[in-house]
C-alpha cells in the first residue's frame, strides 16, 4: 500500500515481501487467478523465509511481530490474493504447535519455521457447533476421524495439514495429518468458485482417517475454543486493507481516480489504524462488539475502493485478464473468509441500516 506504513519499512521480511510482490506476484497474478497458484510460487515464498514469520527463533523462525505479520500480508494479499490465501494457512498451525507443548512439535515445528514444509488448516467446520460436520472418535490408541471438511486450501501445494474433529463430549481435537490422499480420506475435484479458485480449494471426506495419538496438538473443550476463536475472527484481516489499498493505486492512476483515492485512502487509514488498536488489545476476548462493528466499515470501504476500481477501468474492467475485476471479486472473497455466524449478523444488519 502507498499510504505510511504501520511496521518498520526496515524489517528485512518486510523488505522480502515487497520484493517478492514487485518482482514476482504481480506481474503474474491475472495468470495465477485463470490457471492457479504455482509451486513456483510457493517456493518463492518458501525462499523469502515468510513462512516462518511468526515462528520462535530456537525452530528456525523469525518471531516478527504482529504489526510485521500485519503489513507482510497486506503486501502479499494485494499482490496476489490466491497465493496470499495459500500461505496464509500455514500460520495457524505454526502458531499452535508453538504455544502447545506436544511429541508432534518437536517432529514438525522446525520444517514448517523453516519453511521446508508447508501445512494448510481444516478446521473452520468446528465454528458450526453444535451441528458437528466433523467427529473425532478414540480408536486403537490414537482418533478416527469422521465426517466432510467442506473448504480445504491448498491442495496439491500444502505437504501437512491441521484437521480438527469435535468428539462426543464436545471436545475439539485437533492434529497433523498428511496432506495428501489416504485411506480415509478423499479429496473432491478442485472448487470452481467466483474468486480464488487458483487457490486450490477441495472438501475432504473423511471415511474413518486414523491418526496416531502422538499427532495431536491440542485437545480442548469447544467452549474454550470459542471463546478464542471469537475475537479473532471477529479482527479484520489485513488482507481486506491489501485489496483496497491495490484497487486505490489503479484508481490514483487513472485521470479523474486522484481525488476519490485520496479520499477513499484517507477512510481505509482510519478504520485500519482502528481495528489494528483493537486486535492488539491486551484481553482478547474484550470488544468484540466493537471488533465487528470495525469489520464492518473495511468492508464498506473495500467495496468502495474496488467499485471505484471497476468504475476508473471502465468496460475495460470487464475483462476476465482486468486487475481491477481481480481484486473485486478478491474483494467478495474477503467479505465471508473467515466468516462467523455473529459476523454475519453485524454485517447484515449494518447493510440493512444503510
Amino acid at each position: 500500500m502507498s499510504s505510511a506504513s504501520l511496521a518498520s519499512p526496515l524489517h528485512p521480511l518486510v523488505t522480502r515481501a515487497q520484493r517478492l510482490a514487485h518482482d514476482l506476484l504481480v506481474p503474474h497474478a491475472e495468470r495465477v487467478d485463470q490457471e492457479g497458484v504455482p509451486a513456483s510460487h510457493i517456493e518463492a515464498v518458501r525462499r523469502s523465509g515468510l513462512l516462518g514469520l511468526g515462528a520462535p527463533e530456537e525452530y528456525g523462525g523469525a518471531d516478527a511481530p504482529a504489526a510485521v505479520a500485519r503489513e507482510v500480508a497486506e503486501i502479499l494479499a494485494g499482490a496476489c490474493c490466491s497465493t496470499w490465501f495459500v500461505q496464509t494457512q500455514h500460520h495457524t498451525p505454526v502458531k499452535l504447535l508453538a504455544t502447545y507443548d506436544s511429541p508432534v512439535r518437536e517432529k514438525l515445528l522446525r520444517p514448517l519455521a523453516t519453511g521446508e514444509s508447508l501445512a494448510g488448516i481444516a478446521y473452520a467446520h468446528v465454528r458450526a457447533f453444535p451441528r458437528v460436520p466433523v467427529r473425532a472418535v478414540p480408536e486403537r490408541g490414537g482418533w478416527r476421524f469422521e465426517g466432510k471438511v467442506p473448504w480445504y486450501t491448498g491442495w496439491g501445494l500444502n505437504d501437512v495439514m491441521l484437521l480438527a474433529g469435535v468428539t462426543d463430549a464436545a471436545e475439539v481435537v485437533f492434529v497433523v495429518a498428511e496432506a495428501r490422499e489416504q485411506p480415509g480420506m478423499r479429496p473432491s475435484a478442485p472448487m470452481r468458485l467466483a474468486a480464488l479458485t487458483a487457490a486450490r480449494t477441495v472438501s475432504l471426506e473423511l471415511d474413518g482417517l486414523w491418526t496416531p495419538e502422538d499427532a495431536v496438538v491440542l485437545r480442548t473443550p469447544q467452549e474454550q475454543f470459542a471463546l478464542v476463536d471469537l475475537p479473532r475472527a471477529a479482527n479484520t484481516s489485513p488482507a481486506v486493507f491489501g485489496v483496497a489499498g491495490a484497487a486505490l493505486d489503479l484508481v490514483a492512476d487513472t485521470p479523474d481516480g486522484w481525488e476519490p483515492a485520496r479520499a477513499l485512502r484517507a477512510r481505509l487509514d482510519e478504520v485500519r489504524r482502528e481495528a489494528y488498536a483493537l486486535a492488539d488489545h491486551p484481553v482478547p476476548h474484550e470488544c468484540v462488539r466493537e471488533r465487528l462493528a470495525l469489520k464492518t466499515r473495511a468492508y464498506d470501504v473495500l467495496r468502495a475502493a474496488t467499485t471505484a476500481a471497476i468504475v476508473a477501468g471502465g468496460g475495460r474492467s470487464m475483462a476476465l485478464d482486468s486487475r481491477a475485476q481481480r481484486l473485486a471479486r478478491e474483494g467478495m472473497f474477503l467479505l465471508v473468509q473467515a466468516q462467523t455466524a455473529e459476523a454475519r449478523r453485524t454485517h447484515l444488519g449494518a447493510l440493512a441500516s444503510g
